[in-house]
């Protein structure tokens, strides 16, 4: 809600003391980070006692005060600030507070403790604060505000404690605030809750969820049993059928009212309280018009339950100034003369008339709505008047009954209307709130109740009658009892803010005592009769015309009175008079909210906090959510985390223990011993909504110990280094502190790991790939870059390799490699390569044929027949098998041990899945060589494109994948601050990652603009030759067994690589394990839920990809330089859906638009069934879903027709010849538009010679057999087929354009596929009844809604208020 800002109401005392110096303090709750981000504002009396601003802070934020410390900010830290004396009587002013400014405060723990929050069965709960606060909640950071508590946000605890005025508030979902106040007004109402209460549900017959008059009923119950401060009405609003979205939606109160009414109306049908509504709210006035000359009347009787009261007469710069002139105005009678004469049925002429209204019958409980919201038609937006308007405590009503009537000589009658016309009056000074249209937008949806009848108001029926008896008149108006129409005001429902938004309180006397209320939401406070007199409105001054501009914005909206009958006046029933259900459902909501008290109170003292679990068999590291109350002990959570990880079978009990845990860092901050009979919450620091670290349970082997881990030390995991077997070892891990040499350490490390501290030799990695060598032996570990958590390596061999510069150092390339290397998945193609085999023998520009051969022979067999991926990968492993001997042979011969055989590289590397791979290590199939980072004999260049798979394709044919416009390269590779999450899991960052280290140092700069402008990529000069330096990457692939759900039964290698390898290397590599060439196989990158990428850029590197991502290999030739892959779609202008996708086809650079014709007929018949001549079909150009240009058979690509990466054209079927021969031709879709039988006819294609007006008429003639002169057009608006009601057609679209040519506004026709749509001008549109509207209406909002189109007929923009009796909101777009 938009809460107001001026003139909120106060108590005298508080107003009084105004004078005063004021200090505004504004407090941040520092002690959690869920209030960190909250202010808590107080604007208190410079004079008020430090003592009394920690109480103030501690009601509003549900501590206990003396718990917490406040500090001022005084821009130093708050650790240099001195806390302020929570028991000090010295004044804010003494205290050095700051008058009319902010002064800033922070909330902290108090020696070290979290503050108590405040039980809800506190007895020092002192709500004097709450008490003052009467009006709407004024914006924060208002320092002339006269409240003191001025924030709006409510802490969670501050409902939880009752108001001592006894009374409970209403909590605002979000901007429910009118629904509060009128909630609050009936629940004050003894005559309509005891009523309520006599109400008994009927669990069989109803779904108490959907209930209304039962969730009201539990409202109720709860309103006057709990405890709380404040409780929830979402509740109520389910059983309106609203969802979340409508706790957004401000409406009217009144508006609610009536709808409310109805609703409870029809839910209580055949019931008891069938009539409740009427006999409580409902009276009946006479609407009339008499003739002057002869006396006759018509008229007809009203009911209503409110009456509308004008503030302003329009036109009048004078408001009435009292609730008794605007009731005086709204019965004043109307002459009705001069052209406005009525025609008199007697008199047979136009006479003149008085018109006006009559009050017959006043309800018991006597609504009156201020009008203050109108319409200025200056500046035709709705305002809201704040005029002054006084109501007296006391209403007399007698003076208000006209007994004119039963003087009346004759009169005519008309039936009475009855409850027909309930919830508003009808009256010529009404305003069109009130119309008969909100019948259809507005009110309760009665879909369900199929029994309700269809209501029409009658007019004035005219009934002659002969002079009437008026005292056999069956309405009786106790003319002769004046005092039986008193009334007193017991609710003043007030609005603050303005027409666009605002909010709303109530108001309320209490029977009980006659003491007033202000219900604000969830604050209920006692106000008193100067409060209630604040809410007429106005000024405070004189300002003559320009009052109501400056006058306050919050007044009086909707007033209540009760008729003071003392034989009716009821009082609350009292609890021994509760019904035997409302005893029963007391007891029932008590027990609730004991039960939720207690759980409050154990979540109060729970320790939430993360846990992790290293599985010792799995090893993997798990995680999850610790829940235990502050009371346990450190040994009871151990046995609690010991079962939340599933532990009972892997390993025994005192084989774990917690430790405290920096799961972002990866570091052991403590362990606990001898602390296990602690209570948790004194370890963990009391309970907080978040901490600052995590708990580890950690484990260990039977035989081991723990060790002891304490503050201040740093955690180091080291891998020891292998250079002969080029192997590195798991982690080990020793603690050390940051004030060691870096030759204490190396002792350390030593003990560790039993390697001489002499020869050691220790790289510290910082960051990614970012290695230091230890080699100042004096220097301290926190000089070299040591923090909480560290990696190194560590080496200790007596090699010559320790006299090379470290950069140059076989250890650096190992480490190198090590950081560098990943493990990918890749899926290799279901079927054999066949007949795509065929394909990968291609010419090279300028190159040596006998290559092609040699290119050729690595798929062949010694026949030239072509091999099974089985066969290569067999033929591949022996070869492999034989290099590896031979290069051990060569290695033993030179007794270099550095040059030892890559067999065993990163055998031992950790890895979750080593071991499971380690058991085909003796038959590996493994291309594990050293060879150059790209090969110009192999490749050609790709599409610059990504592109999306349909995953629910055939993958048989080469070309099957289905390429998605919406996922280009540019799109993943720019998408630096966005990460993918993979499909294990892992976060992969953008394709155009930097490349890291020397690999691609002296790289030159990406081809030339052409080539880039061409959609395609390569990383090959003009000469062919490699444009990188020859660079050495590493590469290993095993054959590899899916685990069960991800692929069992396909081929898979799990390869490690060198990230920094390209693209086309990588491709290169892949060759013999998927059989063909790499450029007739495409790579595709898996992601999150099986999506697939193809990754085409050549030259770019794996570097985005991360451990244990999935590829997936698909057969398909590459494109080549100057080709583009292009969508081609169908085009199906008469079908519901008109854009069908048919195949990816392959067009290039320098092709006639006739030669990929030619080319896609073939693909046509085999894939899609199409069998077309060249002749019969055309294409032309796709923008999202609408048809552009006709390309000619004659058109050149990128010379006449631009063309670029995931390009997409539209194939259409002709129905005869090509009419399109010339670029000067204009092709146009026109539909036909029949008025008279409300449907359009199907699309029909005309080719214009020019842009000529008139020649589009003269076509539409022709082919419509409309006269030319009778021909009107219009141009269709939005996208293809651009679809339109036919309730909209004949008025929404700008008929007949004054224009000649079709390239001007408003028309804008240049380019081939506009939509035009005409009409026959002397056709007029068919008539329809409102059951055939509404029924086309129906059908067009489903054949709309299939096409995505939606019908814009609404007599009203504006959502309305409805209340659902169904529970739910029919989804029907016809009811919307």
């Amino acid at each position: 809600m938009v809460p107001g800002e001026e003139n909120q109401l106060v108590p005298k005392e508080i107003e009084n003391a105004a004078e005063e110096p004021r200090v505004l303090c504004i407090i941040q709750d520092t002690t959690n980070s869920k209030t960190v981000s909250e202010r808590i504002t107080l604007n208190l009396p410079a004079s008020t006692p430090v003592r009394k601003l920690f109480e103030d802070v501690a009601n509003k934020v549900g501590y206990i005060n003396g718990t917490f410390d406040l500090t001022r900010e005084n821009g130093v830290t708050t650790a240099d600030m001195a806390p302020l004396d929570h028991t000090s009587d010295k004044s804010l002013l003494d205290a050095n507070f700051e008058p009319g400014k902010k002064n800033f405060l922070h909330l902290t723990d108090k020696d070290g403790e979290p503050p108590q929050m405040l039980l809800e069965d506190s007895n020092n709960v002192d709500d004097s604060v709450h008490d003052r606060f009467i009006g709407p909640l004024p914006r924060e950071g208002s320092v002339a505000s006269t409240n003191d508590y001025v924030s709006q946000n409510y802490s969670y605890s501050s409902i939880l404690n009752k108001s001592e005025t006894g009374y409970v508030g209403l909590v605002n979902q979000a901007m429910t605030c009118y629904l509060n106040s009128l909630l609050q007004t009936l629940f004050m109402t003894p005559e309509f809750r005891n009523a309520l209460y006599k109400w008994e549900f009927e669990d069989s017959e109803e779904d108490p969820v959907t209930s209304i008059p039962y969730q009201l009923q539990r409202l109720f119950v709860l309103l006057q049993t709990s405890k709380k401060r404040a409780i929830e009405t979402t509740d109520v609003t389910r059983s309106f059928g609203w969802d979340s979205s409508e706790a957004w939606q401000q409406h009217d109160v009144q508006e609610l009212c009536r709808v409310m009414f109805d609703a409870l109306e029809q839910k209580w049908k055949q019931t008891e309280q069938a009539d409740l509504i009427n006999e409580l709210y409902q009276g009946k006035l006479k609407d009339y018009v008499r003739c002057l000359e002869c006396g006759y009347e018509g008229w007809r009787i009203d009911t209503y339950l409110d009456i509308p009261l004008v503030i302003r007469p329009y036109g009048s710069s004078q408001a009435f100034a009292s609730v008794e002139e605007a009731l005086h105005a709204f019965i004043q009678p109307e002459i009705l003369d001069g052209p406005n004469q009525y025609f008199c049925e007697r008199c047979k002429k136009k006479c003149d008339a008085r018109k006006g209204l009559r009050f017959l019958h006043f309800p018991y409980l006597l609504t009156l709505q201020l009008k203050r919201f109108d319409f200025d038609y200056t500046t035709m937006h709705r305002i809201k008047l704040n005029d002054r308007m006084s109501f007296p405590e006391e209403l007399d009503m007698s003076t208000f009954i006209d007994i004119e009537d039963e003087k009346s000589p004759q009169t005519e009658s008309c039936t009475d209307s009855g409850a027909e016309n309930e919830g508003s009056c009808h009256s010529d000074q009404m305003s069109n709130d009130f119309s008969t249209d909100d019948a259809v937008d507005e009110g309760i949806c009665l879909e369900s109740s199929s029994g309700s009848e269809k209501i029409s108001k009658p007019g004035l029926e005219k009934v002659e009658m002969a002079e009437t008896d008026q005292r056999k008149d069956p309405i009786q108006f106790q003319l002769g009892e004046p005092n039986s129409l008193m009334y007193e005001l017991f609710s003043v429902m007030v609005h603050s803010g303005s027409a666009a938004g605002g909010h709303y309180y109530a108001c309320i006397k209490s029977f009980s005592d006659d003491q007033w209320y202000s219900f604000n939401d969830q604050h209920v406070s006692r106000i008193t009769q100067e409060d209630i007199k604040k809410t007429h409105g106005g000024s405070s001054g004189s300002r003559g015309y320009y009052s109501s501009a400056f006058a306050s914005s919050t007044n009086a909206y909707m007033l209540i009175y009760r008729l003071k009958d003392p034989t009716r006046n009821a009082k609350f029933l009292e609890v021994d008079e509760y019904p035997e259900h409302i005893k029963n459902l007391v007891q029932k909501e008590r027990e609730l909210e004991e039960q939720e008290k207690r759980q409050r109170e154990i979540e109060r003292n729970t320790c939430k906090i993360k846990l992790f679990c290293l599985h010792p068999v799995k090893q993997v590291m798990m995680e999850n959510k610790l829940e235990v109350h502050k009371d346990k002990t450190l040994k009871e959570a151990v046995e609690m985390a010991y079962k939340m990880m599933d532990l009972e079978d892997v390993i025994p009990l005192d084989c774990c223990r917690l430790v405290k845990y920096d799961e972002f860092h990866d570091y052991l901050e403590r362990s606990y011993e001898g602390e296990e009979d602690t209570p948790m919450g004194l370890l963990l620091g009391g309970v907080k909504s978040t901490y600052m670290f995590d708990l580890l349970l950690e484990t260990r082997k039977p035989d081991q110990i723990f060790q002891s881990y304490k503050p201040g030390e740093v955690m180091v995991k080291v891998h020891v280094v292998d250079l002969k077997a080029e192997t590195v070892a798991a982690p080990v891990t020793v603690r050390a502190y940051l004030n060691q040499t870096v030759t204490e350490f190396k002792q350390l490390i030593s003990k560790a790991t039993h390697l001489p501290a002499d020869s050691m030799r220790i790289v510290l990695e910082r960051c990614y790939n970012d290695l230091r060598l230890l080699s100042m032996p004096s220097k301290t570990l926190k000089a070299e870059g040591f923090f909480r958590s560290n990696k190194v390596f560590v080496e200790s061999s007596e090699t010559v390799d320790h006299q090379a510069a470290f950069t140059d150092s076989h250890l650096w390339k190992l480490l190198d490699r090590h950081a560098n290397t990943i493990r990918l998945f890749v899926l290799l193609p279901e079927q054999s390569p066949g007949s795509y085999s065929k394909r990968t023998a291609y010419q090279k520009a300028g190159g040596d044929s006998g290559n092609v051969d040699d290119d050729c022979e690595r798929v062949k067999g010694p026949a030239g027949n072509l091999k099974s991926v089985d066969a290569i990968l067999e033929e591949s492993t022996e070869k492999l098998k034989s290099l590896s001997l031979q290069q051990q042979q060569q290695d033993g011969d030179n007794g270099d041990s550095s040059k030892s055989t890559e067999t065993s590289d990163f055998e031992n590397i950790e890895s979750p899945l080593n071991e499971r791979g380690s058991s085909t290590s003796v038959d590996n199939r493994e291309l594990e060589q050293h060879i150059q980072t790209s090969d110009p004999e192999n490749f050609q260049s790709e599409e610059r494109s990504d592109s999306d798979v349909n995953n629910d394709r055939s993958t048989s044919s080469v070309d099957s994948d289905i390429l998605s416009s919406s996922h280009s390269s540019d799109t993943l590779c720019n998408a630096d601050s966005a990460q993918i999450p993979l499909a294990n899991g892992l976060d992969s960052h953008s394709i155009t990652s930097s490349r890291r280290t020397k690999a691609n140092e002296g790289k030159k700069e990406t081809w030339d603009t052409a080539e880039e402008d061409s959609g395609t990529d390569s990383e090959y000069d003009e000469s062919g030759k490699s444009r990188g330096d020859m660079q050495y990457m590493y590469f290993k692939a095993d054959p590899y067994t899916a685990d069960e759900g991800s692929g069992e039964g396909h081929k898979w290698l799990m390869v490690h690589v060198d990230k920094r390898i390209t693209l086309a290397a990588f491709k290169q590599h892949l060759e013999p394990f998927v059989g063909v060439l790499s450029s007739h196989f495409k790579v595709f990158r898996v992601y999150t839920s099986n999506q697939e990428f193809e990754t085409v850029r050549l030259n770019e590197t794996l570097s985005s990809f991360s451990d244990d991502n999935k590829i997936t290999i698909r057969l398909g030739r590459a494109l080549k330089k100057g080709e583009y892959r292009v969508k081609v779609c169908q085009l199906l202008v008469n079908e519901q859906e008109p854009c069908k996708f048919l195949l990816d086809a392959v067009f290039a650079k320098g092709m006639t638009v006739r030669q990929s014709k030619e080319e896609l007929i073939p693909q046509l018949r085999e894939q899609c069934g199409l069998d077309l001549s060249i002749d019969r079909f055309r294409l032309r150009k796709k923008t999202w879903k609408n048809p552009g240009t006709v390309f000619l058979d004659y058109h050149i690509y990128e010379e006449d027709i631009n063309i670029s990466s995931n390009w997409e054209v539209f194939l259409e079927v002709l129905d005869g010849v090509e009419k399109m021969k010339s670029m000067s031709q204009l092709a146009i879709l026109t539909r036909r538009w029949r008025p008279a039988e409300m449907k359009l006819d199907p699309f029909q294609e005309l080719v214009l010679e020019s842009n000529s007006v008139d020649e589009l008429r003269e076509k539409l003639s022709e082919i419509s057999g409309i006269p030319l002169e009778d021909i009107e057009f219009a141009k269709g608006r939005g996208t293809f087929p651009c679809d339109i009601s036919v309730l909209d057609i004949h008025q929404d679209l700008d008929w007949n354009p004054k224009v000649s040519t079709l390239n001007v506004w408003p028309l804008y026709i240049c380019d081939d596929g506009a939509v035009i749509f005409y009409r026959d001008r002397t056709e007029e549109v068919m008539e329809l009844t409102d059951e055939q509207r509404n029924e086309l209406m129906k059908k067009e909002s489903s054949r709309l809604q299939k096409t995505g189109h939606r019908v814009t007929y609404s007599p009203r923009k504006e959502k309305a208020l409805k209340i659902y009796l169904d529970g739910a909101p029919n989804k029907d777009v016809a009811q919307d």
